[in-house]
């Protein structure tokens, strides 16, 4: 019996989980400690507060540890994309890492593609041009403060961080290096011709350490902490798409994953990124996997638009439960409206409620005006969405996605999955839950020579936890309502 546990932090909340595996053959997780995630704001800007979360960790760590003498084998850590951190000479944490929600990025991006053409960028890197890249994020903050390119010493991508501050150990890893737009899939290493001619200079980025492999060990500091001996650091897939991939028991190659959170992601895995004009038009990017190939998927608006009506009617003193979400669902008429959930409109407004309303006006639209159908707007127009992209996925790969696989967070929601086998008229088997801190725990196992591959591991995790499966319903509506959707798509830019 072997205890791993996986640090799986996503952009609105963090938990650590306890994945034990019996015999090499089953699987089961517990978690031990959740905790709540949001930027706070420092000096006009979104910063992440890291000193919040390694506290947190550090008390899920001890949590575990009080009341359990069973040594831990190890720790891995997976974060949401983009972000990182910048180290002093001596070390130090100069700042807390900027959240890429922060808008500082936009104004900067016509002036680095006069450096660099967004299609060069693509074609060297892979990755879809979007504001919230990293590459976009150091140019800004570089050009605005000069003087903390000069402090800079390292940097390091944000699970690289956390895993420092664990281990000591200063590294990047290769899946959430591949989500900078500053890593050449070529040559597998940081695009030094692209930092030279946006920076004038080579900039300080830790160097890559193998993905599933020990990382180092928890540092004395942190053994005296916790309370514990020394446990292994495990380098896994820093991105957290990459671990819920690898946490996904996909039968079929051809089928489509979709990790479902504040963000949805869907893809393929493919051996090598797809360059080509219509991913570039389509806006794909092309991201790691754990065992070194990519990810072709796209970037998706997900439950963030649901999460911030729901704090906006707290805030107004009109809560739902889940229990209440479903209700109104139920009841809410459908196709009654369509957004088109990734217009500029819903990245971070003031109000989603009211973002949501203006979009549907200047679409010629009924606005949604009860809860009800406010949010089957939102769930409609997700699903409708992630159809459009299924569909682009078979165009550019020339092949037939016979099915679609959805794991994380957001498969609690059944009528998001149902919907979604609606639309996209495909059977959907959804599962597990947590995903990414599964996948998190597989690399783990792979790394401490308890598993001997990725292949291995998703059959333990087939064997080990319990999938949903839903079928397509009345594929006529969903026919008609996609056709509406579509033309507000081509209006409004949203489809190519």
């Amino acid at each position: 019996m072997k205890k791993v546990i996986a640090i799986d932090l996503g952009a609105s909340n963090g938990r650590l989980i306890l994945a034990t595996l019996f015999n090499k053959s089953k699987l089961e997780i517990t978690e031990i400690h959740r905790f709540s995630n949001e930027p706070i704001q420092k000096n006009g800007h979104l910063h992440w507060n890291i000193s919040y979360l390694f506290h947190e960790i550090l008390k899920g760590l001890r949590l575990y540890l009080e009341g359990n003498p069973v040594a831990i084998d190890g720790v891995g850590v997976d974060t949401w994309g983009v972000d990182f951190g910048l180290l002093s000479q001596d070390g130090k944490l100069l700042e807390d890492p900027y959240s890429y929600r922060d808008t500082h990025t936009v104004n900067v991006m016509d002036e680095v593609h006069e450096k660099l053409a967004e299609r060069e960028l693509f074609e060297r890197t892979g990755v879809e041009v979007s504001s919230i890249n990293t590459i976009y994020q150091l140019y800004a903050i570089f050009k605005a403060r000069p003087d903390l390119l000069e402090k800079t010493a390292s940097i390091l991508t944000l699970p690289s961080l956390i895993s420092y501050l664990l281990s000591g150990v200063k590294t990047n890893e290769f899946t959430h290096a591949s989500t900078t737009q500053l890593f050449n899939f070529k040559d597998k290493k940081w695009d030094e011709s692209i930092i030279s001619k946006l920076f004038g200079r080579q900039l300080p980025f830790a160097e890559l350490n193998p993905t599933n492999s020990i990382l180092g060990y928890s540092t004395e500091t942190i053994n005296q902490e916790i309370n514990s001996q020394a446990i292994p650091i495990i380098n896994v897939p820093g991105h957290d798409t990459a671990c819920a991939l690898a946490g996904m028991p996909i039968e079929n190659g051809n089928s489509a994953f979709m990790s479902c959170g504040t963000w949805v992601l869907i893809g393929i895995e493919v051996k090598e990124p797809i360059v080509s004009e219509k991913t570039y038009n389509y806006g794909f990017t092309n991201e790691g996997t754990v065992n070194g190939n990519y990810r072709l998927q796209k970037n998706n608006m997900g439950l963030w638009l649901i999460q911030q009506c729901k704090k906006e009617w707290e805030a107004n003193g009109d809560s739902i439960t889940y229990l209440d979400q479903d209700e109104l669902l139920d009841q809410a008429t459908p196709f009654r409206s369509f957004i088109d959930p990734d217009h500029r409109y819903f990245f971070n407004p003031a109000s989603m409620t009211e973002a949501i309303k203006e979009f549907c006006k200047m679409t010629n639209q009924l606005e949604p005006i009860s809860k009800g159908q406010v949010l089957r707007c939102i769930h409609e127009s997700l699903v409708l969405k992630y159809r459009w992209v299924i569909e682009k996925i078979e165009e550019v790969t020339r092949t037939k996605v016979p099915s679609v696989h959805m794991g994380g967070g957001g498969i609690q929601n059944r009528f998001l999955c149902q919907y979604t086998s609606n639309a996209l008229n495909r059977i959907v088997k959804a599962g597990p839950i947590e995903a990414s801190a599964i996948g998190n725990a597989i690399s783990q196992f792979i790394a401490l020579g308890d598993i001997e591959n990725i292949t291995e591991g998703k059959n333990i995790i087939k064997n080990s936890f319990d999938l949903n499966e839903y079928h397509p319903q009345n594929l006529q509506e969903w026919e008609n309502a996609y056709a509406s959707f579509s033309q507000i798509l081509s209006k409004n830019n949203g489809g190519v």
